[in-house]
């Protein structure tokens, strides 16, 4: 089959390169002429592991293509992949703008019938519109096609290769041979469904997991106020086959570009046909509030933290990304320039992206994780990248000012900490002191 892919964002780019493995012949589209340029140079303009690989095979053998020109590319396309960004208003609802946009350029764009199929994650009722909005441009025939994407950054291409599912949105029968054919070979576990209960399977799928994330994190502030261990709760719970053990790993909450995003869309959806979600907002609330966990425990084992010197150890959301949108990081790092600390921070992908974002003179870059230690008065582990999963925790305090670490994402195990002479903080789990192994727990200490 003949695909354009309109945008060349995580969905976008990850989905085109995917659908060329099944021989089909794809055009990703966007109107950044430069992006176009680096793409067409083998080079991604994001960092996902394995894409850059992909990209070359696929231009080289032909079934890739990248260009800044939609019209062209739309008519030379069987099947037209809405994949642009649907970013938070500032009320939480999604931006459509772009969608709406890309939508009206399709119509006007073509020259005979098109399936529109939508990847982009969208308010349930969108692909009605977006039908409206290329009726209005164009008077040839056309269908339309609602294909939720599931991918994790970081992860991507084998979540687009092997899916737990793939849901289709349709409202002619007509097109599920097509679209059954269109993913044959990434899972034969295909939901066809209406087109507004695609939308909102979505929706409801990352509130759940959002759900899940909250409150294991609730569990865990219950945990260190009790003298229970929650890795272990989580553990026991996750054995049980309607629980399951994933999302349970407690740490200072969710970020990156879908979770945040998404939960705050629900919440207006609901909103908008007179529902309170009360639950999701409880969920946005715990969230929120996790992340600065860190700089409770902070003020615990150092008091003020005008003039100290703070080490950071990951900017990103999550590891293996270079996506640093939402990151806890980010406010948690504010809140500490506020307070007169002198932050240092060493992310191994992510750093330039946080930088573009936010700078300050109080923050200093480092090259390696080990001179974000180096002299500081304690360190915080915000990201679970492997390198730190590597270092000499011996060596770390020792060259630390104050060996205090605080594992915002349960890194270390009580092995790895004793004999270290490490201050240890974790979430949820009972504090070690150095030396001594695991001290007893206090109300708001781990």
């Amino acid at each position: 089959m003949n695909l354009a892919v309109i945008g060349t964002g995580y969905v976008g780019l990850v989905s085109g390169v995917c659908f060329t493995l099944g021989g089909n012949h794809v055009i990703c589209v966007d109107k950044d002429e430069d992006k176009i340029a680096r793409l067409g140079q083998m080079k991604s303009p994001i960092y996902e592991p394995g894409i850059e690989a992909l990209i070359e095979m696929n231009l080289k053998e032909g079934r890739l293509h990248f260009s800044s020109d939609l019209q062209e590319s739309v008519r030379r396309s069987d099947i037209v992949i809405l994949a642009v960004g649907t970013p938070s208003l500032p009320n939480g609802e999604a931006d459509l703008q772009y969608i709406e946009n890309a939508a009206a350029d399709i119509g006007r764009a073509m020259e005979g019938y098109k399936i529109i199929m939508t990847k982009s994650t969208v308010p349930v009722g969108t692909n009605e519109k977006i039908r409206q909005i290329i009726a209005a441009s164009t008077g040839y025939p056309f269908d339309i096609v609602s294909a939720p994407e599931f991918l994790r950054e970081g992860s991507a291409i084998q979540d687009t290769l092997h899916p737990d599912r793939i849901i289709i949105g349709l409202d002619n029968p007509a097109l599920e041979p097509v679209m059954r054919e269109l993913h044959q070979g990434f899972t034969d576990n295909i939901v066809v469904t209406d087109i507004r209960s695609a939308e909102m399977i979505k929706y409801a799928s990352n509130a759940f997991l959002a759900t899940k994330i909250s409150f294991i994190n609730e569990i865990a502030n219950i945990c260190e106020k009790v003298g229970a261990d929650v890795t272990e709760v989580a553990e026991g719970m996750g054995l049980d086959r309607r629980i399951g053990s994933s999302f349970l790993q407690a740490g200072i909450g969710y970020g990156g570009s879908c979770f945040p995003k998404d939960t705050k869309a629900l919440i207006q959806i609901a909103g908008n046909v007179d529902y309170e979600f009360k639950l999701l907002k409880s969920v946005v609330e715990v969230n929120q509030g996790q992340r600065f966990m860190i700089l409770a425990k902070l003020h615990e084992s150092l008091g003020s933290l005008q003039g100290a010197s703070i080490g950071i150890w990951g900017l990103a959301f999550k590891p293996n990304t270079d996506d640093v949108r939402e990151s806890p990081a980010r406010e948690i790092i504010e809140a500490l320039v506020k307070e007169g600390a002198h932050v240092k921070v060493y992310d191994p992908i992510a750093a330039d992206n946080f930088r573009q974002q936010y700078n300050h003179p109080l923050i200093h870059w480092c090259a390696v994780p080990e001179e974000a230690a180096s002299g500081s008065d304690a360190l915080c582990l915000l990201t679970d990248w492997a390198v730190f999963k590597d270092i000499d925790l011996h060596l770390l305090a020792a060259g630390m000012h104050k060996p205090i670490l605080i594992d915002g994402r349960n890194v270390y195990s009580k092995e790895q900490i004793e004999g270290t002479g490490l201050e240890y903080y974790s979430v949820g789990r009972p504090r070690m002191g150095g030396l001594s192994g695991f001290s007893p727990s206090v109300a708001g200490a781990v």
